[in-house]
């Protein structure tokens, strides 16, 4: 129901009815519902991946390949998760997956600390133009940096060494941690830096006992960039690494799919427990990820 509205000019004018507006936003209630409607269809849309792999990993070799495929189980058939635990070469790719990303993210972080710090606290020559050229560098596509990289290992005998799958990683992953952590040192004032000098303080006391503890959310929102860089990278994982330090993305593709063969089941059971340590571990740390990715985001 409508009411009209008599406005200080007399009885006679009237303005129009106002819209029924609905919740504490004060949208109204076809704007509402809209936007619940494409928060639902984003969800499907993200999930669904998600339930496929969940239900072909339940499923029996024969079932996978049925037409039309069923939407819901009529079995569970949890062999392929017994096989993929069973099985220690899929082991041993995770634990190097573990190990090549914990060190990329480690280092990524802190070495990006410095230059984010050097970049934002101080004034030199050519600090703009490193900036400039790490922005860049993520405008080219990394698989154009393959064949250098390949070539560059090769000659210095890093081929199919832990080593090699960290310097390339970092590559990719230091100029955006670089970025984030200098948003986030430009908004530190600088009269903390002075108070701290005043007191006899040198560089490496400011960064590591006053900088750090205010940037830990910025360092671990890096972290997460870098790790899960490092843990989802498939073509420079397969091209530099041999067989005693293949990561798990590449290690799946070998041992599940062959051209005569492929264990679908096992394939996506084994994907499901490699996404499992990136989403406790973003669960785990999702407020400091949210707080050092907005940190840096206004200044002032």
């Amino acid at each position: 129901m409508t009411e009209s509205i008599v406005t200080a000019a007399g009885p006679d004018r009237k303005v129009a009815p106002r819209r029924r507006r609905n919740g504490p936003t004060g949208e109204t209630r076809p704007v509402a519902w809209g936007r619940r409607l494409s928060l639902i269809a984003i969800a499907v849309f993200g999930l669904a991946p998600i339930y496929w792999m969940v239900l072909t990993s339940l499923r029996s070799g024969a079932e996978v390949f049925e037409f039309p495929p069923k939407l819901l189980p009529t079995s569970l058939d949890f062999s392929a998760y017994v096989r993929v635990f069973s099985d220690g070469q899929i082991l041993h790719y995770l634990g190097n997956s573990v190990l090549v990303a914990s060190v990329t993210a480690v280092g990524s972080v802190f070495i990006g600390m410095y230059c984010a710090y050097s970049f934002s606290k101080f004034r030199y020559r050519g600090r703009r133009s490193v900036m400039f050229l790490l922005l860049v560098s993520q405008l080219f596509p990394q698989i154009l940096l393959l064949i250098t990289i390949y070539g560059i290992f090769s000659m210095m005998g890093l081929l199919d060494t832990y080593l090699a799958l960290v310097i390339s990683f970092t590559t990719f992953t230091l100029p955006l941690c670089v970025w984030m952590m200098k948003g986030i040192f430009d908004n530190i004032p600088d009269e903390i830096l002075e108070a701290a000098k005043v007191d006899g303080a040198g560089q490496g006391v400011i960064i590591h006992r006053i900088l750090m503890p205010l940037i830990a959310p910025g360092m671990i929102a890096a972290g997460l960039f870098a790790f899960i860089r490092g843990w989802n990278d498939f073509v420079y994982a397969l091209t530099l690494s041999g067989e005693a330090t293949r990561t798990l993305p590449p290690g799946l593709v070998n041992t599940y799919l062959s051209e005569f063969s492929e264990r679908w089941p096992e394939l996506m059971a084994a994907s499901l427990v490699a996404s499992l340590p990136v989403i406790v571990i973003f669960l785990a740390l999702q407020r400091y990820f949210v707080a050092g990715l907005s940190s840096g985001a206004v200044k002032g």
